[in-house]
């Protein structure tokens, strides 16, 4: 595949969430990555045709017997070639296998080896089970998502698994190849979905202690407190986004819409904040989604439609764009982040590995190894 990571080799031990997220993008952006599953591995709840199955596109699968000796042995090998490794098991599962950190260094040192959970390598709840929702619940990004006076709300399992977890993960994986650039030398990535959620919400630390954020849900110009930064029904039952956080977008805004005085000279009035979010609501309920979108989109009043995934792909920037690409039968976003030179690929179906020579086995060896049951078909 094309793209600005051409012959960086990959070994992705296969899991959920945030690491296979990881591997197609790495995948994408030119790697070549084999996703090593469990000689008898289901999708469990994931069971769905290869062509949708986006948590293995862009790979070649192995299949191993991570129980033998002669499967752990072969993973080793591979290591002993690859540049990076990347695993999402509780801390300590890869070092019974044989295959943590040191044994790896010791055929490659190398190797960068990407560590991906949710409380990260130590600590008291380090190898505790966990999901995105149990990771934001306890970074204090949880309580911040949600109406006022109502529960917070998942916001579904972006934050914690893709934004605190692959992305902090492929930052640590690309920050230590530059370092091996000038070393020689590999390193351990411990990345944690509880540590990137944190830090995805670095600025509202700042904020609170600068008084300008209140630790209550709702009462805030991001969080829905605001109402010119939330969402509006309108008269056919669609949704409205308006953010007009700026002076200059909300006079564009009130100008529009109309909204009237004291309103529109009042933007940041927060005893007015009620009645001027009643007045918007009204406004919009009197047209549907598409008309005030039509009326919006060519100014600088920062209002879009809520759009489903189904309709976002034939939005005339999505497709001005090509922000999406048509993968069989599947409409999926197109790569991301786009490069001027070596161009991202769109990742392919998911193919079982046929050659393994880049990682050091021959062909003779990988059929033997079939033969005998070490790596499945």
């Amino acid at each position: 595949m094309a793209g600005p990571l051409q012959g960086i080799r990959v070994i992705e031990m296969a899991g959920l969430g945030p690491v296979p997220l990881a591997g197609l993008m790495l995948s994408e952006m030119g790697a070549e990555v084999v996703r090593v599953e469990r000689i008898n591995a289901t999708r469990a709840f994931l069971d769905m045709k290869p062509e949708h199955d986006l948590d293995r596109h862009g790979r070649r699968i192995l299949r191993v017997d991570l129980k033998s000796e002669a499967g752990r042995d072969l993973l080793l090998r591979m290591g002993g070639k690859a540049d990076i490794l990347m695993e999402g098991f509780r801390p300590g599962v890869m070092e019974r296998l044989g295959l943590g950190p040191q044994d790896f260094a010791a055929r490659n040192p190398a190797l960068i080896y990407g560590r991906m959970t949710g409380f990260g390598q130590e600590g008291p709840l380090s190898k505790r089970a966990g999901h995105d929702l149990t990771y934001l619940a306890l970074s204090g990004v949880l309580s911040m998502i949600g109406p006022r006076d109502e529960k917070p709300v998942p916001p579904l399992n972006l934050v914690g698994d893709y934004g605190g977890g692959t992305m902090f993960l492929l930052t640590g994986l690309l920050a230590a190849l530059i370092e091996r650039g000038r070393t020689g030398k590999g390193q351990v990535v411990d990345a944690a979905m509880v540590d990137g959620a944190s830090m995805l919400a670095l600025s509202f630390f700042g904020f609170m202690k600068a008084g300008i954020w209140q630790e209550k849900r709702g009462e805030n110009l991001l969080d829905s407190g605001a109402p010119f930064y939330d969402t509006y029904e309108t008269a056919d039952g669609g949704q409205l986004a308006v953010a007009c956080l700026e002076p200059q977008f909300f006079a564009e805004f009130s100008r529009l819409l109309p909204l009237e005085e004291p309103f529109a000279s009042n933007q940041y009035d927060r005893k007015l904040w009620p009645e001027m979010r009643k007045a918007i609501a009204a406004r919009l309920k009197t047209k549907t989604r598409d008309e005030w979108d039509a009326l919006f989109a060519p100014t600088d009043a920062c209002v879009a439609p809520v759009l489903s995934l189904c309709e976002a792909p034939e939005h005339p920037h999505n497709r001005a764009r090509q922000a999406h690409v048509k993968v069989g039968d599947m409409m999926r976003p197109a790569p991301a982040p786009r490069f001027s030179t070596d161009k991202a690929s769109v990742a392919g179906i998911a193919e079982p590995v046929k050659d393994l020579s880049a990682f050091g086995i021959d062909a003779n060896e990988l059929e033997e190894l079939v033969q005998s049951g070490v790596i499945g078909d």
